[in-house]
């Protein structure tokens, strides 16, 4: 397998932050997508930014902006089939996702992720945490084979939105991480996350 190309989910539409772009929210004097952005560029080669919308608001960022290619807001599945067409494009076998309103997710994810996947013929591994004695898989944060995007595809023309339904078809696995001492794929949905992010990130900095 050729390293993956690491792909930033930021096209959703935020509404309990009031709408707008999430990842733009200041934490710690930076932004969620700045700490994101830190965060996975050292675990992968090259990175890209799913959003939709104009593009040139984060000219700034220095990366690929690519959008959706399935019309309307049908879920994070959309990103990451903008993610695997990008890929495609650049000569990649695989992604990895994260969110873009998830600033603490693990150093190792994409190692871990990856050495989960190594004898999978469509390697494709999503994070997972238990919580109460049930493992919570987390849709947005997973590795992604190119050679399964018309697959993808063809699901969402046909109503698919859930997405360990889809990677369930394909035999998907996922990776236990420990939320001790705090759950590292929290992430800002609300005013209350963010300050809640702050509280963390001022504990265990």
């Amino acid at each position: 397998m050729t390293k993956p190309i690491g792909i930033i989910l930021a096209g959703g539409q935020a509404r309990r932050m009031g709408g707008g772009d999430k990842g733009r929210l200041m934490l710690g004097g930076r932004s969620l997508l700045d700490h994101v952005m830190d965060r996975l560029s050292c675990q992968v080669d090259t990175l890209a930014l799913n959003a939709n919308g104009d593009p040139d608001r984060f000219a700034d960022i220095g990366v690929p902006v690519i959008a959706d290619s399935i019309p309307e807001f049908v879920g994070p599945l959309a990103g990451v089939l903008a993610g695997m067409d990008y890929a495609q494009s650049q000569g990649a076998d695989h992604i990895v996702t994260v969110a873009a309103d998830t600033p603490f997710f693990p150093t190792d994810f994409v190692a871990r992720l990856w050495d989960m996947g190594q004898d999978m013929r469509d390697p494709l591994v999503l994070a997972a945490t238990m919580d109460d004695g049930r493992l919570y898989r987390h849709p947005t944060f997973g590795l992604w084979p190119v050679s399964l995007r018309d697959d993808l595809r063809a699901a969402l023309h046909d109503g698919l939105r859930k997405v360990v339904l889809w990677t369930d078809q394909h035999g998907g696995r996922s990776v236990e991480f420990d939320i001790s001492p705090f759950d590292p794929f929290f992430n800002v949905n609300t005013p209350q996350d963010l300050e809640q992010a702050a509280r963390i990130m001022g504990d265990f900095s």
